[in-house]
């Protein structure tokens, strides 16, 4: 999240466009930024568990991060992107499908999510929203977005394999007949996915969308610095994780 945030934080004196694929060192729950910790998740669960918990810096509900590909994208490119959340988030699940097309699967975006979905409190893998990514009416990919003028992060979860119990106990839905509907990359094509093989489908996929080649960023001493500076000072503080 920190990296994340970093990157977008530059986009302001270095225009630019940044794509990343990471994994997570122990199962984490995020929650998006307008959400309280209290409303969405079982905190006493978490600790006790050791399952890290986060709050991003962008909107969207409650995701389990564990066995799973999460990509970020950010961008100060309007030009490509437009400068319009919705168009940007299209173009970027587009690219998205492309990838998982290259694997052989027949993906689309989704329509509206009910209402009720919208203004409560479920995770964001209960139900596909607008313009995210479903397989057969289940959420493969779930994505949120930040945005600042014409620059925005945009990062989303890609699930490896589902996690239904645990996403169910973490999110205050343990015992509740209501569904979650996800699905997975290994679920989908019938076999176990390794994050090694998944991701170079999606980096094949979003630079044929946009028609790019993609370059390897190389960090910086000082970038290094002010990416530990903001893990420890927003991420790794508790009054960001769980203050209003």
């Amino acid at each position: 999240m920190a990296v994340d945030e970093y990157l977008f934080r530059s986009l302001v004196e270095n225009p630019a466009t940044y794509l990343r694929f990471y994994m997570w060192k122990e199962p984490t729950v995020s929650f998006g930024y307008s959400q309280r910790a209290d409303k969405v998740l079982d905190i006493e669960f978490c600790r006790e568990n050791r399952i890290e918990i986060v709050r991003r810096m962008t909107g969207g509900k409650l995701v389990l991060h564990h066995k799973e590909v999460t990509y970020s994208l950010c961008s100060s490119d309007a030009g490509t992107f437009t400068a319009n959340l919705a168009d940007s988030y299209k173009l970027i699940s587009e690219g998205l499908i492309c990838g998982l097309e290259k694997m052989g699967l027949n993906a689309h975006l989704a329509q509206p999510a009910p209402k009720a979905y919208i203004r409560g409190n479920l995770p964001c893998f209960s139900y596909p929203s607008q313009n995210e990514i479903e397989i057969n009416g289940k959420k493969i990919i779930g994505s949120a977005q930040k945005r600042i003028g014409s620059s925005f992060l945009q990062h989303g979860s890609i699930p490896l394999q589902e996690e239904k119990d645990l996403l169910k106990t973490v999110s205050l839905l343990q015992g509740s007949e209501e569904e979650i509907r996800i699905t997975s990359l290994s679920r989908a094509l019938g076999r176990k996915i390794t994050f090694d093989w998944a991701v170079p489908f999606f980096i094949k996929g979003i630079a044929k969308t946009f028609g790019v080649v993609f370059q390897e960023k190389i960090w910086t001493e000082e970038e290094v610095k002010s990416i530990h500076k903001i893990r420890r000072e927003k991420y790794g503080n508790d009054s960001w994780t769980f203050g209003s």
